[in-house]
């Protein structure tokens, strides 16, 4: 049985193995991460206990403090708090120079981390964003200025199901985007029924391709996938958007702007949208799961060092979320524009403090004692 309570939920869930130095104890985060991924995927009548696990399962990753389980970001020391940065990409180490004003050597992280010794949060966090770079400040507040998903309502539709009606009809979901987050939003609608078609541009396939491939079978099992050249191929596009109850976008607006899709006429014209963004559709920033979540407030502490919180966990919290707004709007008659910002999503669920346990050895594994008793640390792993 799975615990709904914030530190069984969070060590049950694969996430705390997943946290913590490798040659050391997991660790417990703050807030409710695991608790309130439970609740939402109960809430759509589904339950996959170890899901915040599943790509480190799948990619056989371990917790690796102080870096991701993946190895690209890290959260370092500024002068007056911490920043965390991810080199996921090679345009970001050919950035660094940029970024530290300077020459680096054959250790970018050592360049990184010489600058911020003398460089505030604050500003580093502002030339992060100048430069287009993954990462930012890391709070000691999560950001709280807006909530992770915002709704705005379009023009009239016919709603594919409701819930007092025996005649459904099933949804069409255009899926527009890639790596983990909004693949997941799309995989949890097609456990619900809706018909999806994956569409990926053939000069720019979706980079989760890379990954492990059972993976990305898991998260696109029984979708559609239709590639495109979006330069000549624009036409069917627009017609399977024209006919979707739902597109499902993980793009800088302007991005799809200039593909003649605009996110507000879409939806005047009564097929819903939904973008997921790093920091909401108004923001130009980018981000990957693991930088999004610490710039969130989302981390654990190791002997008063914030470390990263499981893997990329900003990416699972905003499929979940994203995936129980499109639900509510596949069922309503307004076409809807949903803002799904990943910052904002992982920040709701940050805040809280650690309650007072003890992580100690277990057989060949590891259990957490607590006020709500004890629980055994599960391993990350793949889906039944």
């Amino acid at each position: 049985m799975i615990s709904s309570d914030p530190v069984g939920a969070w060590a049950a869930s694969g996430a705390m193995a997943l946290t913590g130095r490798r040659e050391g104890a997991p660790l417990v985060a703050g807030g409710r991460a695991a608790a309130w991924v439970q609740e939402q995927l109960a809430g759509l009548g589904l339950s996959i206990p170890g899901l915040l696990g599943e790509r480190a399962a799948y990619a056989g990753l371990q917790r690796n403090a102080p870096w991701s389980c993946g190895g690209a970001f890290r959260i370092l020391p500024s002068s007056d708090g911490h920043v965390g940065l991810s080199l996921a990409r090679p345009s970001d180490i050919e950035l660094l120079p940029a970024l530290v004003e300077g020459e680096v050597g054959s250790d970018p992280w050592e360049a990184v981390a010489a600058w911020l010794t003398t460089t505030t949060s604050s500003d580093a966090e502002a030339r992060i964003r100048l430069l287009a770079l993954p990462g930012g400040a890391v709070p000691t507040e999560p950001p709280s200025e807006r909530a992770g998903v915002l709704v705005d309502v379009g023009g009239e539709r016919t709603p594919s199901s409701t819930p007092d009606s025996t005649s459904r009809r099933t949804p069409l979901v255009v899926d527009l985007t890639s790596l983990w987050a909004g693949p997941l939003c799309a995989h949890l609608l097609g456990l619900r029924g809706a018909r999806v078609v994956k569409v990926e541009s053939r000069q720019r396939p979706d980079g989760a391709r890379l990954g492990p491939t059972a993976f990305f079978d898991l998260l696109h099992a029984g979708h559609e996938e239709l590639v495109l050249d979006f330069a000549t191929e624009l036409d069917q596009l627009h017609a399977l958007v024209r006919e979707a109850d739902l597109v499902l976008e993980a793009s800088r607006p302007r991005a799809l702007r200039q593909l003649g899709l605009i996110a507000e006429e879409v939806v005047g014209a009564g097929t819903s949208w939904l973008s997921i963004t790093a920091r909401g559709r108004t923001s130009d920033a980018v981000g990957f799961g693991d930088d999004v979540a610490a710039c969130a407030g989302l981390v654990a502490e190791v002997d008063g060092e914030p470390v990263p919180a499981g893997d990329a966990i900003a990416d699972p919290l905003t499929g979940v979320a994203a995936a129980v707004a499109a639900v509510d709007a596949l069922a309503s008659e307004e076409a809807r524009l949903i803002d799904v910002s990943m910052l904002h999503v992982a920040a709701a669920v940050a805040d809280g403090p650690v309650p007072e346990h003890d992580v100690v050895r277990h057989g060949g594994g590891w259990l957490v004692a607590y006020d709500g008793g004890e629980v055994a640390v599960a391993e990350p792993r793949t889906r039944p």
